[in-house]
């Protein structure tokens, strides 16, 4: 499987005119060598791989790293980092432009000799968009592990918790049965809260008559999931349940639109046009969707501005929503694995509205 990974980037070097990458941030170094840990960096060039680490980590590299040459740096890292470029014989070397500090560009462009360094942008990053089979099982279990966090959480929510309650609840229950932590910090808003896409949790008290939207999810061998789900505390007015079924009638739509070939724009129209219709469109800011794999937030963007097309493999969220100042919000999201012919959804989470 890295075998594998490491040729795609050999060829991807080719076609940019590099014989040498240099990796260290988190996702790409996983991705490229399957180490877990904290502290390493990647050096490959047309024939060979080496992965540079210090003494805390050795062992563990040489038991992930496979089919690389483990390095031990003991004192100034740079002076490892140039005498492995130039035992490889790397003349332009590619830098991930997207995360490397400026102190650090500047100090690998003052210490290398005879080496041109190069961004690489997005290289590695359009390679990891099209999800293996043994990644889509990974996040498949993630999204998994997110249903039984879903079911055991509306058990456990009544009036009178807080949401900083529910979202500590939420937080123990993951990793009791994966072993993680969420994937990223959870989401968990009511009422009136309930209108800010991206509010954290607080202290108020969830009470009857008001929606609840729970943002959340998983981890699995480093995959990541993520889910929505927005519920109703008590008995919804009608007003709610014409919000909720917009929301809900939007986000179907664009999943009967996605499929390997469409432009990702296009499902984010679908589901845009629907909510437009009915008059709420000043009320979904947010785009509809992104990509998940080893980061929560990946390519391709399901937005109106994306510039991706959707290929087999991809694995997106669809997730439209209505935020109304002083009134509440809803959101409804699937994690969604593109096929051939449709799509497949990972997230299993009944969608109707639910009243607690």
């Amino acid at each position: 499987m890295i075998s594998m990974r490491l040729d795609k980037l050999r060829k991807a070097m080719q076609q940019n005119g590099l014989n040498g990458v240099f990796i260290y941030s988190k996702e790409n170094r996983r991705y490229l060598s399957g180490f877990t840990g904290s502290t390493g960096y990647i050096i490959v060039s047309s024939s060979r791989a080496a992965f540079i680490t210090d003494f805390r980590y050795i062992d563990q590299a040489q038991e992930q790293c496979k089919g690389y040459e483990i390095i031990k740096h003991e004192g100034a890292l740079n002076d490892v980092i140039n005498k492995t470029i130039a035992e490889l014989g790397i003349t332009k070397l590619g830098i991930e432009d997207s995360f490397m500090t400026v102190s650090f560009y500047e100090t690998l462009k003052n210490d290398l000799i005879d080496v041109e360094l190069a961004p690489i942008k997005d290289i590695i990053e359009n390679i990891r968009l099209i999800k293996d089979e043994y990644e889509v099982e990974c996040i498949a279990k993630a999204a998994e592990y997110g249903d039984m966090a879903f079911d055991h959480i509306i058990k456990y929510i009544k009036p009178g918790v807080t949401e900083k309650q529910v979202e500590l609840e939420l937080d123990y229950y993951i990793k009791k049965i994966s072993g993680n932590p969420m994937s990223f910090n959870a989401i968990v808003v009511s009422g009136i809260r309930s209108s800010l896409p991206h509010g954290g949790p607080s202290e108020k008290v969830i009470n009857n008559g008001e929606f609840l939207t729970l943002d959340f999810g998983c981890v699995y061998n480093g995959y990541c999931s993520d889910m929505t789900r927005t519920v109703f505390v008590g008995k919804a007015n009608e007003e709610h349940k014409k919000i909720y079924n917009i929301v809900l009638r939007a986000q179907s739509e664009a999943l009967n639109h996605i499929k390997a070939g469409v432009p990702a724009k296009a499902v984010d129209k679908a589901a845009r046009d629907i909510i437009d219709g009915e008059g709420y469109g000043q009320y979904f800011g947010h785009s509809l969707g992104h990509g998940v794999g080893l980061a929560v937030h990946e390519e391709p963007k399901v937005a109106a501005q994306g510039t991706k097309t959707l290929e087999t493999g991809m694995i997106i969220t669809d997730e439209p929503g209505i935020y109304i100042p002083d009134f509440g919000g809803v959101r409804i999201e699937d994690l969604v694995l593109v096929e051939e012919n449709g799509c497949r959804v990972l997230t299993k989470s009944p969608k109707h509205l639910i009243e607690i």
